[in-house]
């Protein structure tokens, strides 16, 4: 089964985009689920898994979570708590074990999108080695080397914070079953495999800017 598994939604502040909107283009893109990773937040995943529901959809939708360490983001799939940021990587991943969750750690040497930097001692099921939102090739090039080296599962995701980039690149994932379960079974097994492309630099300049605007609107106020 082919799953974005690095989805943001408008429950992130640099992104606006609705959960239909995200639920139209997954399938669009010929996905068979994707996972919602809002900054520091679980509410979209778990709103998008209802909504999905509500709508009679068969995408599988993992509520996730990417979590502001103290070094960096950490991706957290099947969340059911809160995590709270500025934890240490390591203490943000016992959280997360706590719930039995899946741990990913996404573009760990992009730096200017808070990569935590390095992987070697972290007790992560996976390592996104294709990050769709990376400009240049570096950082997933040195993601994919470093978990090679160690051992790691490999996986791909968008990254997306635009409805229309969900599934620019993507994991395939041998799963027992079509469910959120069964997917993420399938990550701890290590049965992945990571493909797709990037996103347009012009979709990445856009989310900046939404981004800086959004921030803004909050500063003032105004959202």
């Amino acid at each position: 089964m082919k799953f974005d598994l690095h989805v943001h939604s408008c429950y992130s502040k640099d992104s606006n985009s609705s959960l239909d909107d995200i639920l139209e283009h997954a399938a669009r893109n010929g996905l068979d689920g994707f996972a919602i990773c809002d900054h520091d937040v679980i509410e979209g995943g778990i709103a998008c898994s209802k909504r999905a529901k509500e709508i009679g959809s068969d995408l599988v939708v993992i509520p996730g979570v990417e979590v502001s360490s103290s070094k960096g983001h950490i991706l957290v799939l099947g969340v059911r708590e809160s995590i709270e940021p500025g934890l240490s990587p390591e203490e943000t991943i016992k959280k997360a074990r706590q719930q039995g969750a899946v741990v990913i750690i996404p573009h760990p040497f992009k730096m200017t999108s808070h990569g935590i930097g390095y992987v070697e001692g972290l007790d992560t099921d996976a390592v996104e080695v294709l990050n769709s939102r990376c400009v240049t090739d570096g950082p997933n090039n040195k993601a994919r080397k470093v978990a090679q080296e160690l051992g790691f599962p490999m996986v791909g995701g968008s990254d997306s914070h635009e409805a229309e980039m969900v599934g620019r690149s993507y994991t395939e994932i041998q799963a027992d079953s079509r469910t959120v379960e069964g997917v993420l079974d399938g990550i701890r097994k290590g049965h992945t495999s990571p493909g797709g492309g990037k996103t347009p630099v012009s979709f990445v300049v856009k989310q900046m800017f939404i981004g800086h605007v959004n921030k803004l609107g909050r500063r003032l106020g105004i959202r």
